[in-house]
């Protein structure tokens, strides 16, 4: 019986650590050393401010686990540093600073089956975005086609503070990274094929990326 007991423990410890890799969302001290933080999250930087003429909202970050807030972490790659990379099994976008190190902040990404992996380059970026929903976006949402010219930015628009447009071969993909008026959103399967970030961090990241940026989404 007691040997039973045990492994019914270990079975349902498997299953939780496999929970908590589906998700996306391992603690601090379950990440792999190379992406352990290297300093605590600075949760001010979430408060409410005016971003120009408009107003930011606070973001709850209590809401968050703290691997989805902006983070400078350990991370091993050859690419050089100003590379976008996108985790989209860990819901993780890093900013490669070279030497080791990047930012790491935490991204919505397509639900099933508006997934997009591949590489590209940021050829575009705009504050406070307008929005044009596709045509096909249109057909599975006729609501929508009241913003087919377009949706002037601001806090209900869907691209949020700041958009960076992902071009191949010099043709945009319509793939984004951009903020997000649904902040709960972060950490999950939730867009039609773009990346969503809390607007606090694509302003941060928007600052940081230059036009002609590298990107990688794997």
């Amino acid at each position: 019986m007691e040997g039973l007991t045990v492994l019914i423990k270990l079975r349902a410890s498997v299953l939780g650590l496999v929970a908590l890799l589906v998700a996306g969302c391992l603690p601090p001290d379950m990440l792999p050393p190379e992406d352990r933080p290297a300093e605590p999250t600075d949760v001010s930087y979430y408060a409410a401010r005016q971003d120009g003429n408009r107003a930011l909202r606070a973001v709850d970050v209590v809401n968050f686990h703290p691997s989805l807030l902006r983070q400078r972490v350990g991370y091993r790659t050859d690419e050089a540093p100003g590379t976008v990379i996108i985790d989209t099994k860990r819901f993780h976008l890093y900013l490669v600073e070279g030497d080791g190190w990047a930012l790491r902040y935490g991204v919505a990404i397509g639900r099933e089956g508006f997934g997009w992996t591949g590489e590209g380059v940021i050829s575009r970026r705009a504050q406070w975005p307008r929005w044009t929903p596709p045509p096909e976006m249109i057909e599975r949402q006729p609501e929508l086609a009241q913003f087919e010219q377009g949706m002037p930015g601001g806090p209900k628009n869907p691209l949020g503070a700041r958009a960076l447009y992902v071009y191949q071969n010099g043709r945009d993909t319509l793939i984004r990274v951009h903020g997000t008026n649904t902040p709960n959103s972060i950490g999950r399967r939730a867009s039609s094929g773009c990346f969503r970030m809390l607007n606090q961090d694509v302003i941060d990241l928007y600052n940081r990326v230059p036009d002609g940026a590298k990107i990688i989404v794997m």
